[in-house]
């Protein structure tokens, strides 16, 4: 694939996005020199107009954007970065600059906890309470899904808001413990359930 510099005089407009949140960070311009060395450095580096130079975000906060992906869009003339920003985005010390809070919506922790745990089960870590679950089988791990559920429910009608949420948690790690000893992520259920919603 060949990116079409030519269109804009030499730029191509990159988007960042937070690889993690899905938030977009900031826009900036690169040119092939800038697009080379945010391939080879693995920190975005752009190209600034005002200055006529490279330079790499962060150089001189800190605070440096690490490349996660880059997508080129249809055109071939727009670059989507996904990266891991180390700190403040915006020079003005906000998370992004469009001021928004980078923070990660709380049900896509869901998805990073999947991720950990699958880590833990490809690793299998001595000490791990996972990988302990791990090695005690299919049917223990099933047992522990349903402890939780009756302590799930108990809670619901006999306790607190505070214990509901809290064996309901226990409830839904357990249960993600369960569906990646299957080979199944919890988007499965999630698809399932928008199927279902249809």
């Amino acid at each position: 694939m060949k990116l079409d510099f030519d269109k804009m005089g030499g730029l191509l407009p990159a988007i960042i996005q937070d690889a993690d949140t899905g938030k977009v960070l900031m826009l900036g311009f690169m040119n092939e020199q800038a697009y080379q060395t945010t391939q080879e450095t693995g920190k975005v580096t752009f190209f600034s107009r005002t200055r006529n130079c490279l330079w790499t975000k962060g150089e001189t906060s800190g605070h440096f954007l690490h490349v996660v992906s880059v997508l080129v869009d249809c055109d071939n003339d727009t670059l989507l970065v996904k990266a891991r920003p180390e700190g403040a985005v915006c020079h003005t010390g906000q998370d992004t600059c469009f001021g928004e809070s980078n923070e990660q919506e709380p049900l896509m922790f869901l998805k990073y906890l999947q991720d950990f745990i699958e880590r833990r089960y490809k690793e299998m870590p001595e000490g791990s309470y996972t990988t302990s679950l791990f090695r005690d089988g299919i049917n223990r791990m099933a047992q522990k899904v349903g402890e939780e559920a009756v302590e799930t429910v108990i809670e619901a009608t006999n306790g607190t808001d505070d214990r509901l949420v809290y064996e309901a948690s226990d409830l839904i790690y357990h249960l993600i413990v369960l569906l990646t000893s299957k080979g199944l992520r919890i988007e499965d259920l999630a698809k399932e359930l928008k199927k279902r919603h249809k």
